[in-house]
């Protein structure tokens, strides 16, 4: 029964994450909360394991929450269950594309997208910041607004955005700058 609940969870988020992987965030985040089958810090490692692993951000996620609930097998599930609605309606988009890419109300459904799916991705960055960057949990219980933030995460996030900027890095070796540094620094702690 685990396995069809994966399927289905996961190709519902398949159906409806329009914009690529970050976009799946927020339904994540809610599967997370209406199943239990993973908390938000779970999913900022989670995130941060499928960032700094090969492949599209959005199977790696589904990939690890289904082997998270149901090993192996739940990987393969959660996988396919998310994939598939995008194989679908990408084989009748481009099938029906032809004819219909130069319809006006078409192209506008495609630009309206595009903000859409920022929004989402928007969101979704800023419940990783909720969790990586900011310490709500020490700031109430200190009441001191410089414990609202965990300093040593805000300088490397603004860091390695700027540096990014600059340097033409595969982000591959950000990530693992960011991994030294966790370790030098002692960011779990």
């Amino acid at each position: 029964m685990i396995y069809l609940k994966l399927f289905y969870e996961f190709a519902k988020i398949g159906l409806f994450s329009v914009g690529g992987g970050l976009a799946t965030l927020p339904f994540l985040t809610d599967l997370g909360n209406s199943t239990g089958w993973f908390t938000p810090a779970d999913l900022a490692n989670m995130l941060a394991i499928s960032e700094s692993t090969p492949g599209a951000i959005g199977v790696n996620m589904a990939t690890y929450v289904g082997f998270h609930v149901a090993s192996l097998p739940g990987a393969a599930v959660a996988t396919l269950g998310l994939v598939t609605p995008s194989v679908a309606v990408i084989l009748v988009i481009a099938h029906m594309l032809k004819r219909f890419q130069q319809n006006r109300y078409v192209q506008n459904a495609f630009y309206a997208l595009r903000p859409a799916s920022t929004g989402l991705i928007a969101a979704a960055g800023m419940g990783v910041v909720s969790i990586s960057i900011l310490t709500l949990s020490d700031y109430s219980q200190t009441g001191n607004l410089l414990n609202l933030v965990n300093w040593k995460a805000l300088v490397l996030a603004v860091a390695l955005f700027f540096a990014m900027k600059k340097i033409k890095w595969h982000p591959a070796a950000f990530i693992a700058i960011s991994a030294v540094i966790g370790i030098v620094f002692h960011f779990g702690s």
